[in-house]
């Protein structure tokens, strides 16, 4: 097993482009509705800056985000006050972009390939944080794969109305 030595706390990240716009974006990421599409189907949300929105996976675990920040279309923040040890007091944040195709091209020329693939002009840049783990563990590289798969699910959600929120995040589309 590979053991790494670091100074800085480790911080997931992930950076996709999804057709769709800002609005619809952000409501999948802020509403209990959109929430229930393509993370958790068990979950008690509401879109309000300092609610606690609790997150249940199976009968005997769930997580729960205190929401500390929303911008319309822009931002949602979350800090983790519950859940497994090593989530607790992490930050969570969807940063989001409205972009077209020739705009992202300018801006984010490692992107320009996803760009030309996307059918549709009006694109949104979702840039994800999941920050302040105190360490590399087995649990942090599972859950930035994980991480991708939701992502993944919230894509297709957003593109296609369906979305692979849990226990199906892993199953092949």
């Amino acid at each position: 097993m590979c053991r790494h030595s670091f100074n800085a706390m480790p911080h997931i990240r992930h950076t996709l482009l999804i057709a769709a716009t800002a609005e619809k974006v952000y409501h999948a990421i802020n509403s209990q509705e959109g929430l229930a599409a393509w993370w958790t189907p068990e979950v008690i949300a509401s879109p309000e800056k300092d609610s606690i929105a609790r997150f249940n996976f199976g009968p005997d675990y769930y997580k729960e985000m205190k929401i500390t920040g929303l911008q319309p279309t822009q931002l949602v923040t979350w800090l983790c006050i519950a859940g497994a040890a090593e989530w607790i007091g992490t930050d969570i944040r969807f940063e989001l972009t409205a972009v077209n195709k020739t705009i992202l091209q300018n801006l984010y020329a490692e992107m320009s390939g996803q760009a030309e693939q996307q059918p549709a002009n009006t694109l949104t840049l979702l840039h994800f944080h999941h920050d302040n783990w105190k360490e590399y563990t087995p649990m942090f590289a599972e859950c930035n794969y994980t991480w991708g798969r939701f992502l993944w699910s919230l894509k297709l959600y957003c593109e296609t109305g369906k979305g692979l929120p849990w226990p199906q995040q892993h199953q092949v589309y």
